[in-house]
C-alpha cells in the first residue's frame, strides 16, 4: 500500500509541474475544518458525529481540469450505548477535480477522490484499528478574495469507507481557506 502511495504522490507531483508549465499555471493547497457524519455499519447503532481537518493540492493542466490530493483527519468520542468510544478516521485520496471558472467572485468545482483510510476505536481500554480502501464524490465552491485567496464555503463528499470488512456511506462537510498559485 505504501508503493502505491508513493507512485501516486509522484505521479501528481509530475503533473503539478506539467500545470506550471502551462499559459495560465494553476496550483491550489487548501485546508479548514471537517465535520464527518460517520457511519458504523452496524445494525441498530446511530452515525458517530466526528470533526477534524481538511487538507487538499490540486494541480491543474488547463482552466478546467486538473488531480487533487486530498488528507484527513476526524476525531471524536461519541457515546454509543451508554459508553464513549474513542474514534480517529484518516482518509488519503487522489483523483481528477474539474472547476468552472468564470469572471464572477464564484468557482464551483467537483471531484472523485481514491484512496484508502484509517480507523482507529478504543472503548474501555479496548482499542481496534483497521485500514480499507475509501474513495470519495463530491464537490464544493470557493469564493474568490482576490487572484491569490479564497474561501471554501461549502465543500460536500459522500465518502465510503471500507472497515472490517463491511463498507461505511459518511458524509464529509468542509470549510476553509484556499491558496492559489
Amino acid at each position: 500500500m505504501f508503493r502505491i502511495t508513493c507512485l501516486i504522490t509522484l505521479v501528481l507531483l509530475v503533473c503539478s509541474c506539467i500545470a506550471f508549465s502551462q499559459d495560465a499555471p494553476r496550483a491550489e493547497v487548501f485546508g479548514g475544518y471537517q465535520y464527518l457524519r460517520a457511519s458504523t455499519g452496524v445494525s441498530g447503532v446511530d452515525s458517530l458525529n466526528l470533526n477534524g481537518w481538511n487538507a487538499s493540492f490540486s494541480g491543474y493542466f488547463n482552466h478546467y481540469l486538473g488531480v487533487t490530493g486530498d488528507f484527513s483527519g476526524a476525531y471524536g468520542t461519541p457515546t454509543i450505548l451508554g459508553v464513549g468510544l474513542k474514534t480517529t478516521v484518516y482518509t488519503y485520496m487522489f483523483g481528477p477535480v474539474v472547476r468552472l471558472t468564470n469572471n464572477s467572485k464564484f468557482t464551483p468545482f467537483a471531484h472523485a477522490l481514491f484512496g484508502g483510510g484509517h480507523f482507529k476505536g478504543e472503548v474501555l481500554g479496548v482499542s481496534a484499528t483497521d485500514s480499507g480502501f475509501t474513495w470519495a464524490a463530491g464537490g464544493g465552491l470557493d469564493v474568490n478574495l482576490n487572484s491569490k485567496v479564497a474561501v471554501r464555503v461549502a465543500q460536500a463528499d459522500f465518502v465510503q469507507t471500507k472497515f472490517f470488512s463491511d463498507s461505511q456511506n459518511n458524509f464529509r462537510y468542509s470549510a476553509g481557506i484556499v491558496f492559489k498559485f
